[in-house]
């Protein structure tokens, strides 16, 4: 037994949950706030056999896009903030983060 945790950005969550559940994958579902962007991200928890694991990889992989997104820089910390001039960049966002770990036991009470 497996459990994956994938960590998704909000705006791919819901497809990526009704997708999984398509196919019959229960998934637990955790608010997180990414560090880069300190935007809302979605933890979803899925546990299942071995042999399911490339099935939930691949709907996971089909369900979270990779986009890019204009973000306009944080003004320095402590720095000389009369010379900043914050220009937006494009910066990549989206896809998922994925963790596959082996689980010893499971109990379902």
């Amino acid at each position: 037994m497996k459990l994956i945790m994938a960590v998704v950005q909000d705006k791919d969550s819901n497809r990526l949950v009704d997708a999984l559940g398509e196919k019959q994958f229960k998934t637990t579902k955790l608010s997180s706030t990414g560090g880069f962007l300190k935007e809302g991200n979605t933890t979803l928890m899925i546990g299942c056999s071995d042999e399911y694991v490339d099935q939930a990889l691949e709907i996971i992989r089909d369900n979270c896009s990779r986009r890019e997104q204009m973000v306009s820089p944080v003004s320095p910390m402590g720095g000389n903030a009369d010379s900043y001039i914050p220009r937006p960049v494009n910066v990549e966002v989206g896809g998922a983060t994925v963790f596959v770990v082996p689980v010893e036991s499971f109990h379902q009470y």
